[in-house]
């Protein structure tokens, strides 16, 4: 679905992450995991075409990225930042509609299809009740389940959602991350996602990519990657797993008082 070769990131003189070869097939959910700078959000901001590599190529489909004209890429690839801004007093539903563009060729409004999606993505967030209100006057933890309801609604086969737990209550946050596992288990679409809760990773995604921030990397299964000996490494604090229920939870090592 979406590769990497000899993709070199950095910043100023900083090199984040170098000669990355990565290969994520359809129907993966990856995790993206390191210490803050790391690279992560450079990373997959540049794997949405919103930022040129520093060196190697991405491809999507076996596609250069820089091949794809906006329009069809956009159909290709869903992108949900770690921040946003609401400038204008847009509804909800309003919203989530502007998804659908990359769909309408050269109509300007949306049909009933565009509509039944929308409410559908909304509904799969639990906010169809807040269709008609303003966005701006949403909490944080609404506006994140809207903004993710609309990168649902634009209907790509690959997702890629920067931090989307943030300022998400528990239960909305492993119901998010349980909806995206089933989307790439069950449709066969692929999802690329940062997170830093280790054990809300683990239980939904199959695969992970560790950055160290100084160009090393580390990347497969779940099981292969996520050990106690990598993340201590690659998180700059031990890390202990303990199996509980026939369950690995990740502790953080408490230092000696």
């Amino acid at each position: 679905m979406i590769s990497t070769h000899g993709l070199r990131l950095q910043v100023l003189s900083r090199v984040l992450v170098d000669q990355l070869d990565w290969r994520v097939a359809a129907g993966e959910c990856w995790c993206v995991i390191g210490r803050n700078g790391a690279g992560k959000s450079t990373l997959l901001r540049t794997l949405a075409g919103l930022r040129q590599p520093d060196g190697g190529t991405v491809a999507i489909d076996g596609r250069p990225l820089a091949d794809w004209p906006l329009e069809a890429l956009a159909r290709q690839r869903a992108y949900l930042p770690q921040t946003r801004s609401d400038a204008f007093s847009y509804c909800v539903l309003e919203t989530v509609l502007a998804a659908r563009h990359p769909y309408h060729a050269q109509r300007y409004w949306e049909n009933s299809d565009d509509h039944a999606i929308a409410l559908a993505a909304l509904a799969s967030m639990e906010v169809a009740q807040l269709a008609q209100r303003d966005v701006r006057s949403l909490s944080g933890g609404e506006r994140q389940r809207v903004a993710i309801a609309a990168m649902l609604a634009q209907d790509t086969p690959l997702l890629l959602l920067d931090e989307p737990a943030n300022a998400l209550d528990l239960a909305h946050q492993v119901s998010m991350m349980r909806l995206i596992a089933g989307l790439c288990r069950e449709q066969g679409k692929t999802a690329v996602t940062i997170g830093h809760d280790l054990n809300l990773a683990q239980q939904a995604c199959s695969h992970a990519l560790l950055l160290m921030g100084d160009g090393s990397w580390e990347a497969g299964p779940i099981r292969d990657v996520m050990t106690a000996p990598a993340l201590s490494r690659y998180l700059g604090h031990p890390i202990e797993i303990v199996a509980h229920g026939g369950r690995r939870i990740f502790v953080p090592v408490q230092p000696d008082a």
